[in-house]
């Protein structure tokens, strides 16, 4: 696969002709504030991902690597774009000590690389599980921009959106060339179904994850782009007839024995 198209267009998020100085003119809901403060903090959580990418044999592929190097600069400036309005929107963003890892986290880390050094076609689990992050992503952000009814942000988050819309890309394509051995899709579903969880999980509280769910895909528009995200993915080899989103924010309805209230909010990038 050729990775020129995707890295020769790298480049820094354009901010041109954003009204700065006018975000406060238009009022955001609560709900809304705190969806994109939890967006903000997991963009910002994005070298913590590449510290995990580091551990493994994903760097092995040159096209890979390239890749990365690229995508994490532009998420980079993302997690900025994302403080700098909440600042200019009066809302302190979020700030995380991103160094000190919780037991579990390391151990996670560990096995991850553990496992890559054994199994040739790990690479597949890390492209497949970006295509998911990266769609659910740009998914979020569109769903932030429909129900905040703030044209500056949605201005904004529709320019982070073309850059998540080309990761995604990327990613899709590698994981159905890399699905192409069936024993490699069987172990890639297998790891999705029983491990993949929205981006954020695990840094964010649950409860701020339920929120985001609840909030950004418990109406019918929002449950219309789940199933859309699920549509998409499983067209991917091996992963016919899978549920992801919409599996996911059913999960806490089935545990509590009730369904969402119809907040406000559910993304991942995952931001």
């Amino acid at each position: 696969m050729n990775v020129d198209p995707y890295t020769s267009r790298s480049h820094l998020l354009n901010l041109e002709s954003i009204a700065w100085d006018s975000i406060r003119e238009h009022p955001m809901p609560s709900e809304a504030v705190r969806a994109l403060r939890y967006m903000q903090d997991i963009e910002c959580h994005t070298i913590v991902y590449v510290r995990e990418l580091l551990a493994t044999r994903a760097i092995d592929d040159p096209e890979i690597a390239a890749f990365l190097a690229c995508w994490f600069y532009e998420e980079s400036f993302h997690a900025r774009a994302l403080a700098r309005f909440l600042v200019a929107a009066g809302h302190d963003p979020i700030a995380r000590v991103r160094s000190r890892p919780s037991l579990a986290r390391r151990l996670e880390e560990r096995a991850i690389g553990i496992v890559s050094g054994i199994w040739p076609d790990f690479v597949a689990v890390h492209m497949t599980w970006g295509a998911i992050n990266e769609l659910t992503t740009l998914t979020g952000y569109q769903r932030l921009a429909d129900l905040a009814g703030h044209p500056i942000l949605a201005e904004l988050l529709g320019r982070i959106v073309r850059d998540e819309a080309r990761h995604f890309r990327f990613y899709y394509r590698q994981a159905e060339q890399r699905l192409a051995s069936e024993r490699t899709r069987r172990v890639t579903r297998f790891l999705v179904d029983h491990f993949w969880a929205p981006v954020g999980s695990g840094v964010q509280p649950a409860e701020e994850v339920q929120f985001l769910a609840s909030y950004l895909m418990s109406d019918t528009a929002g449950r219309a782009a789940a199933r859309k995200v699920d549509a998409t993915i499983r067209r991917l080899p091996g992963f016919e007839h899978i549920r992801l989103l919409e599996a996911w924010i059913d999960a806490p309805a089935t545990a509590a024995g009730r369904g969402f209230e119809v907040c406000a909010e559910r993304t991942s990038h995952g931001c």
